[in-house]
């Protein structure tokens, strides 16, 4: 499918003919079978099966319309109008279910045994209960998730295609796709599994050290380098005048062995996954200090992701696939379902953890190691969303903190790796609300995120390395 196919062919700036610019097998036949590579985020890399079936239908009737004659077209959508053009054109033909037509007609997924790599953190919630509870096979994939000790195996995993699909954290594609801490290879992230479901937690010796400008000295651990959790941690403590790289230690650990070095006394803290906060209160030997949902609530954290090159290979088992996740992510936002979902995934061959700590988690009733039990429903939520908005945050922090230079394109690494618009799209169609835009300003400790001013934003901060 050529790139010029996948223009909009209602805007009259849209170029629709073929020629010297056009990457399609007809107009070069040396490049046949490979794939196309788009120059935007209206191309084939940040679109989903569907919108490009959705375009080239578009595309195919309105060049039918003006005999394939570009410029024609062109000259009519100025002179009439965009809006105008459609509406006309839609009273003559039956656009939407000529759409529908063939997306009914779309073949069986073309591989159906998949492995889908998993870290045993309730944030991988919707991945790991669409096993056991049959999201999956309803879409005629047979699915093994891979139980994966951390994030550096998850992402090496992914680069070398020994995963089909992974649990990844919601920085890592825009990691991966942009070379940074790996080597680069195109990733795409279709749908956030879930919002908030982090938290702070400190040894028990430190109860009487609340105030963060107390911990100059100390040593924490985040789940990895490319993460909310380190991100976080960073952000919080620079609000508080200390300097993450100075003046305390940041090391990294898998999520499953970071209770094991708190209670060794090997780390102070960690801004960590749950359950391994809430573990840490069961096993007696920590307490939440706080909620990451109080520095930015509704913030993203783990995601479901794959290789761009995954996507185009097996375009019907990613449309499979993708629509798997939404539904199993959906059904884990209703609170009605936690204490069942709680059960599925606390197996052995899951988070392998107390059911009543996974659903203290789940569930929002909690003890919080002070004394108290606490209720938050929304300690973790899930939503499959992925605002370009957040990316672009997570691509400040990465600039803040020194992994990325001022070369990058925060919007548009942004729009070629979360699929927003497509995403909201699959939303609709299952019935389910989406927004209707992309962007969108965040608030985090009461500063304002203008997603439009990244760069501002950045110089903002005294504490950073760029």
């Amino acid at each position: 499918m050529s790139n010029k196919s996948l223009s909009d062919p209602f805007k009259a700036e849209s170029d629709l003919s073929h020629g010297a610019g056009c990457g399609c097998s007809s107009c070069h036949p040396a490049a046949a079978g490979a794939p196309a590579q788009p120059a935007s985020a209206t191309t084939s890399q940040s679109m989903d099966q569907e919108a490009m079936i959705d375009r080239a239908i578009e595309s195919a009737v309105v060049r039918a319309v003006f005999g394939h004659h570009d410029a024609s077209r062109r000259k009519f959508i100025k002179m009439m109008g965009t809006g105008t053009f459609a509406a006309a054109l839609a009273s003559v033909f039956p656009l939407d279910a000529a759409k529908a037509l063939l997306k009914d007609n779309l073949g069986k997924p073309e591989k159906t045994d998949l492995k889908i790599g998993f870290v045993p953190i309730t944030c991988a919630t919707p991945i790991i209960m669409a096993h056991p509870m049959g999201f999956y096979e309803r879409h005629g994939l047979n699915v093994e998730v891979l139980r994966t000790a951390g994030w550096a195996v998850a992402r090496d995993m992914s680069i070398n295609r020994e995963y089909d699909a992974s649990h990844m954290l919601t920085p890592m594609p825009l990691a991966m796709t942009l070379g940074t801490g790996s080597s680069s290879m195109p990733f795409i992230m279709p749908a956030v599994e879930n919002i908030n479901g982090q938290a702070i937690t400190l040894h028990n010796k430190h109860k009487d050290k609340r105030d963060p400008k107390d911990w100059k000295g100390f040593r924490f651990a985040v789940p990895f380098e490319f993460s909310m959790h380190n991100f976080l941690l960073r952000y919080y403590v620079a609000e508080h005048g200390l300097d993450p790289d100075r003046d305390i230690q940041i090391r990294v650990l898998p999520p499953p062995e970071m209770v094991a070095n708190l209670r060794a006394g090997n780390v102070d803290g960690y801004l960590a996954p749950d359950p391994f906060n809430q573990r840490a209160v069961w096993d007696g030997v920590g307490f939440i200090h706080l909620l990451t949902k109080e520095l930015w609530d509704g913030h993203p954290c783990c995601a479901f992701g794959t290789s761009r090159a995954f996507a185009e290979e097996h375009p019907n088992t990613f449309g499979a696939l993708f629509k798997a996740i939404v539904e199993a992510t959906h059904y884990s936002s209703e609170h009605g379902n936690r204490m069942e979902i709680a059960e599925a995934i606390s197996t052995r061959n899951y988070l392998n953890q107390p059911v009543e700590v996974v659903q203290q988690v789940l569930t929002g009733r909690y003890a919080d190691g002070l004394g108290n039990v606490k209720d938050e429903p929304d300690r973790i939520d899930f939503d499959p969303f992925p605002w370009h908005s957040m990316g672009v945050w997570i691509l400040t922090q990465m600039r803040r903190w020194g992994y990325i230079d001022d070369s990058v394109d925060y919007k548009s690494v942004a729009e070629e790796v979360y699929l927003a618009t497509e995403c909201g799209r699959l939303m609709e169609e299952l019935g389910y609300e989406a927004p209707e835009v992309t962007y969108k300003s965040h608030m985090i400790m009461g500063k304002e995120f203008d997603p439009h001013e990244p760069e501002a934003y950045v110089d903002s901060f005294e504490i950073r390395r760029s």
